[in-house]
């Protein structure tokens, strides 16, 4: 009898139940006899015990839903040492619940702060299993993972649907796509949406050049110019600036976001009428693309094989097209960003696209 753990941890986002049906299916699957307990809300659930033993039934017709029928929360890595607010030392308490239930290992599904809690676990003797989700694709050690590409789908529609506003009042408008880091996600949406201008966090942008590509669209006779913005869009001033700094600036900023005071950069340097559409969390709701189904399908198959194999510590990974493990350790704690040298930005550029560099 072998008996499995499960939880999913941080922001939700589409395929999470995919590749958990997939972890549940394969398990039952199996000729061994299995046991698994789902924890609830995450890291929560580990830390105070809250859990439920699932059955098949349980994996049945997820595939298609969005979000986690185990529910989520957000359990930051730097506060995972500090005792609670009633002095309960929470990894110790992960641990105990873990030995109560006589646990073989533990899946956890999650982006990088919960893989770093993950690897925190491994490191104090318990057997983990992870699977990469995340609308950013930040992840270090995969080519890709699950949760994106139905995002960039959904940020991408944002896009195409405000082309038509946009062109019949001859605006500039400003989407803001999720990303307070990398920028993953807006510039595929951004290319995918045909965005003119695009403006993510690891290309800092001189706002006078991204005017200047607003008016030379204006010269030409296009009577609108989009905007795909990330997040963490940063000016080339603000990134001379510490964290501290920078944070400071923020929290001081009367701007509810970055895109509207680019917008109103926009609107006082050049005189043209702009608009801000925020997607948000639409973004990581409804149900997961096909092409994330059959990602986060696989992910599940092959944590369970590991699982059935007796091989802990690893990250299942997508890599040159194919599903592999990765150390753990190689994988918590590391971003992957986008790489302004990349093709992927090159051929952007080629095609007219500015990043404001």
């Amino acid at each position: 009898m072998k008996r499995i753990g499960m939880l999913t941890s941080g922001g939700d986002c589409q395929a999470l139940n995919a590749a958990m049906r997939g972890v549940g299916k394969t398990l039952f699957n199996g000729k061994e006899d299995v046991e698994i307990y789902g924890f609830l809300d995450g890291y929560r659930g580990l830390i105070y015990g809250q859990f439920r033993m699932l059955t098949s039934s349980d994996f049945s017709g997820i595939l298609t839903k969005g979000g986690t029928f185990l529910g989520s929360s957000r359990t930051p890595f730097k506060q995972i040492r500090e005792p609670d607010e009633n002095g309960l030392d929470k990894v110790a308490a992960m641990k105990q619940n873990y030995h109560k239930l006589q646990l073989d290992g533990l899946v956890i599904l999650g982006g990088n702060g919960t893989h770093k809690t993950a690897n925190l676990l491994r490191e104090e003797g318990l057997n983990i299993i992870t699977l990469p989700k995340t609308i950013d694709n930040d992840l270090w050690g995969t080519d890709m993972t699950f949760g994106f590409q139905s995002a960039v789908n959904i940020a991408t529609e944002a896009i195409d649907c405000i082309h038509t506003t946009a062109a019949s009042h001859g605006r500039v408008f400003i989407v803001e796509v999720m990303g307070h880091k990398v920028g993953f996600l807006t510039l595929n949406a951004g290319m995918a949406g045909g965005a003119d201008i695009i403006l993510i966090p690891e290309i800092p942008y001189d706002i006078d050049k991204v005017v200047k590509k607003i008016q030379e669209r204006n010269d030409k006779g296009s009577r609108f110019t989009i905007l795909a913005v990330a997040e963490g869009a940063i000016s080339k001033e603000d990134a001379k600036l510490s964290k501290k700094e920078y944070k400071k600036k923020r929290a001081a900023s009367n701007y509810p976001s970055v895109s509207y005071e680019i917008a109103d950069e926009i609107q006082k340097r050049s005189g043209f009428e702009v608009r801000v559409t925020v997607p948000g969390h639409t973004q990581r709701g409804g149900s997961p693309c096909t092409y994330d189904r059959v990602l986060a399908s696989r992910f599940g198959s092959e944590a369970a094989k590991l699982v059935l194999k007796g091989e802990y510590g690893y990250m299942v990974a997508y890599k040159n097209r194919e599903i592999v493990k990765v150390p753990l350790e190689e994988v918590a704690g590391k971003l992957k960003m986008v790489d302004p040298e990349s093709s992927i930005v090159k051929e952007a550029k080629m095609l007219g696209i500015s990043f404001g560099d």
